[in-house]
C-alpha cells in the first residue's frame, strides 16, 4: 500500500495499529505538535540562521531564511488534537515577539505576518518529558520482519538515509 508523506510521517501509530500480531501495548500514544511559523514583512537584517536555547519539545522560536533571502519565524510548539490542523492564529504574533525579541531587540510592532504551520509527530505528550525515537524490531515485538519507527522527527528524518539502511541490516540479520 503506497501512502502519501503526510501519512507516512504522521500516521506511523495507526499504520502500527493495523500491523497483523502486533500487540497493541508496544504502540504508544499519538501527539501532535503544530508549529506556526511567522515571516517577516521587510528585509532581515541577518545573513545566517539563528538558534535560540531549544525549549522542551522543539528548537525554540528560530530564524531562517528562505532562498529568495525571506526571513520566517518558528516553530513553536502548539499541542493540538489533529494534525490536519494546520491553520496559523494570527493571535500567536504576541507570543512571537517576545520570543524574537530575545535574540532581535529591534523587531518593529507590525513587522511578522502569519506564514505557514507544520505538525511534528510525538510519542511524548504536552506534560511528559520529552521522548527520543522509538525504533522496535522483532526483539522487542516478536513480529518477523516488522520494523517500527515512531516519533521521527527533523533530526531523524536528516538521517533518513542512514536510518534506512541500519533497518535494512537488521532485517537481514533476522534471515539469517
Amino acid at each position: 500500500m503506497l501512502l502519501n508523506w503526510k501519512h507516512q510521517m504522521l500516521g506511523a501509530i495507526g499504520l502500527a495499529r493495523r500491523c497483523a500480531g502486533l500487540d497493541q501495548r508496544h504502540i504508544p500514544a499519538p501527539y501532535y505538535a503544530k508549529g506556526n511559523y511567522f515571516a517577516l514583512s521587510g528585509r532581515a537584517p541577518f545573513s545566517h540562521l539563528v538558534y535560540p536555547v531549544p525549549e522542551p519539545a522543539g528548537l525554540g522560536v528560530h530564524l531562517t531564511l528562505d532562498l529568495g533571502g525571506q526571513a520566517k519565524f518558528g516553530p513553536d510548539v502548539q499541542w493540538v488534537a489533529h494534525p490536519d490542523d494546520l491553520q496559523v492564529d494570527p493571535a500567536r504574533a504576541d507570543a512571537f515577539y517576545a520570543e524574537v525579541r530575545k535574540y532581535w531587540p529591534d523587531l518593529r510592532d507590525g513587522a511578522l505576518q502569519p506564514a505557514y504551520a507544520g505538525i511534528r509527530p510525538k510519542i511524548s505528550g504536552p506534560h511528559d518529558p520529552a521522548a527520543d525515537f522509538m525504533v522496535q524490531g522483532p526483539e522487542v515485538h516478536g513480529v518477523p520482519g516488522l520494523v517500527n519507527l515512531l516519533g521521527i522527527e527533523s533530526p531523524g528524518l536528516t538521517s533518513a538515509l542512514a536510518m534506512g539502511e541500519w533497518v535494512a541490516g537488521l532485517l537481514e540479520l533476522q534471515k539469517q
